[in-house]
Parts: structure tokens; sequence; C-alpha cells
């Protein structure tokens, strides 16, 4: 489709920097189309405040917010926290905004009968696979537009200049210029000084982390909390039963409070180059904790192994933008079989950036002191001698065929 052809754009937008530049660029280079913003609610809280106002004066016909805090917990975190998927340590907190997002943006675009779907990622970014990955899933033939990989725009600083130059606000300075995202979950820093991997975050500096403290800051006593899960996911914290968003939004209170949650990596991104970044994700690291306590107890040996195993996979396959595949729901089939006996209650003890286990205990336990225990019990112990009689057969014949005695 020809750029003179395109009359009407959906936009992912976040009133950050790079899509508030972009309604007024997509108007001066596609021949003046109506821009429609569309703003993911995902848990990023006082960012959505004054966003329609903003677009609308940027050059926007209208905004549309969908709220997609509970389709992200629900369908993407809570399978991803029952496989325990990490990425290189990163709990995906970006990654698992995107798919629901991208899905949203689709089917917001057809309704619409809009001629493209524009995203602010840039070229050198995950995003812009996870973003277009779910696209093609459910708007297999709608032309996509990244800025990014098209204008001559070359830094963030160009960015700022291009927005005063056409009256565009921010929220940001040149000096205060990381690039972040937020969302229920987590939120990430990349950028200024911390593209550079010898140089120490700021995380005392006021105004650089924002949802929570350092450990360093954090309170002098412990805090003790209790979570509960059914079939490995959250249902109650500190006994009282809510949803699994709101379950997570208190782990954020509570973890922020007492310097849960934050690191700083260099990872490898999809498109083959590395990241420094830090991240803040202080209910999903306690989440993630108290679910492998409660594993622990309740999950067989070979598979938990085995699904330590397959956690590897399912975190590059939410990383890199593959959501909405067939593999993902295999997977997600096994770790939900997986997980139906993960029930229980977990203490844990939290201190200046520590997560203390204090306490598990589930009706589905696995674990029995009878057997376990140093004083007497029931176990037979002459039992273990045949066991390794047998165990030990493969090597005991090899030495035998060293000696020449076979």
């Amino acid at each position: 489709m020809e750029k003179k052809d395109i009359k009407k754009i959906v936009l992912a937008y976040s009133g950050g920097l790079d899509t508030s530049i972009i309604i007024p660029w997509l108007k001066e280079n596609y021949n003046d189309p109506e821009i429609i913003a569309v703003s993911g609610n995902v848990g990023q809280g006082d960012e959505l405040e004054g966003l329609e106002e903003k677009a609308i004066k940027t050059g926007a016909s209208k905004l549309i917010v969908a709220d997609l805090v509970d389709e992200m917990v629900d369908d993407i975190i809570i399978p991803a926290l029952k496989m325990g998927a990490k990425y290189e340590t990163y709990l995906l907190g970006t990654a698992f905004a995107r798919p629901v997002i991208g899905k949203k943006l689709a089917e917001i675009a057809l309704a619409e009968g809009a001629d493209a779907i524009a995203h602010g990622a840039t070229g050198k970014g995950n995003d812009q696979v996870r973003f277009e990955l779910a696209i093609k899933r459910f708007a297999p033939d709608m032309k996509i537009i990244a800025p990014w990989r098209e204008w001559d725009i070359k830094s963030r600083d160009e960015e700022i200049d291009y927005a005063e130059a056409h009256n565009v606000p921010l929220k940001i300075s040149r000096e205060t210029n990381y690039s972040k995202d937020k969302n229920l979950w987590h939120l990430s820093h990349e950028g200024l000084d911390l593209e550079d991997p010898a140089n120490e975050p700021q995380y005392e500096k006021e105004g650089f982390l924002e949802m929570g403290v350092s450990p360093i800051q954090a309170p002098d006593e412990p805090t003790y909390i209790s979570i509960d899960f059914e079939a490995g996911a959250p249902v109650a914290f500190n006994g009282e039963k809510m949803k699994a968003s709101k379950i997570i939004e208190k782990l954020n209170e509570v973890g922020g409070a007492n310097g849960i949650g934050i690191i700083d990596i260099v990872e490898n991104r999809l498109v083959g180059m590395k990241d420094r970044g830090v991240y803040e994700t202080p209910g999903g690291t306690i989440l993630y904790k108290a679910h492998e306590q409660l594993e622990m107890l309740t999950v067989d040996k070979e598979v938990l192994h085995e699904k330590e195993k397959l956690a590897v996979d399912y975190a590059d396959l939410i990383y890199n933008g593959k959501w909405y595949t067939p593999l993902q729901e295999a997977l997600t089939a096994f770790a939900n079989e997986a997980n139906k006996y993960v029930t229980g209650t977990v203490k844990l003890k939290l201190y200046k950036g520590n997560i203390i286990p204090a306490g598990t205990t589930s009706p589905y336990s696995l674990y029995s002191e009878n057997l376990v225990t140093f004083g007497e019990s029931d176990y037979d112990q002459k039992q273990a001698e045949g066991f390794i009689n047998l165990w030990g057969l493969p090597t005991k014949v090899q030495a035998l065929r060293e000696q020449g005695r076979l």
C-alpha cells in the first residue's frame, strides 16, 4: 500500500517520547491520515493520566484505553509463574505485556477499518518482534508501520529536538531521559549512564527507583507476609482472598518498601546484541520465590526437573514474542498439569532486599517427616543395600572389564 493511500492508522500509544512524536511524524509523512491512539492499560498507573488530552493535542482523533491488566496476569503471567520461566534471571516484565497489547491493537484496527498499525519500538529491540508477531496472528494482512525503521531520527536527543520543534509536551528532560517501560509486573530502566556496564546504578538517588527503595534504604525490621496458592495460582495475600492482579499490587507495595526485586543485568536481545538494563520487579520476585517454596513440598522430582528444563524454552518463547503459538499452548498445558497439587500457604520474611522462607504448608505435601527423620522411623535402612548394588551394577561391570575379570 502506498503512503498516500493510507487514510487511517492505529497507533500503539504510551504518551512517552517515541509515541508522542510519532503522531505528528505520521501526519507529515503519510499524507495527513487519521491517527487513532490506543493505550493498553497493563498496570502502569499514573502514566495514563492526561493521556487523552495529550494525544488529541498532538494530532490524534481519539484515544482508546483498553484494560488489559487481568488478561495479562491470568493468561500470561500465571502460566509463566507455574512454569518458573525466567530469561537469564529477567522475570520477563516487558515481554509479558506485549502479546496482549499487540492482540488488542489488531482487534481495534480491524473494528475501526484502519489501513495500518504503527508502533514506537526501535529496530534494535525485542518489542518490534513481539508487537508484530501478535498483530500477524490476529490481523495477518494488516500493514505495519515502524517509524524507527523509516525516519532519519537517530537518537533520543534528536527525538527531543523534534518534539520541541513540533510543540509536543514531554514529561522528561535530557538529563532524566532514561528509556523506561512500566506495567503492573515491573519497571525497566535503560540508556544514559546505564549504557556503560562499568557504571554503578544510582539506586539511592531520588527519583531513580520508582516501585520501591534500595535495600540500603529499606527498614531495619523484617516484614512477614503469607501467600496462599491453589493449583499453582496465587489466591490470597495475608489470608485475604483476592484476584491475582490485586495480590501483585499488594506484593509490589510491601516488596518495594523492603528493597526487593532490583536486578542489574546485561541480557542477550533477540536481535543479537547485548543490552544493559536495571529492572524493578518487587511483587513478581516475591511471587516466584513463594511458588518455588511450595513446589519443593508438592511436586515430585521427575516432574519438577522436567519443568525446570522446559522453563528455559518457555521463557525464550515469551521473550521472543511467540506467545500465540501451538508450542505455547502445549507447554502451558504441561505447566498446568504439573501444578495441580501446588496448593498451600507460604510464609516469607522480607528484609533489606532478601526474601527469607519462614514456613510452608500444603495438604498435598510429599514431605514425610517420618521417612526423613534422624530419629526412629518406619523406613528400613537395610533396603538401601540392594538398591545400591543394582544402581551401581554398570559401574562395577565396567571396573571388572578394565581388570580383565569378566
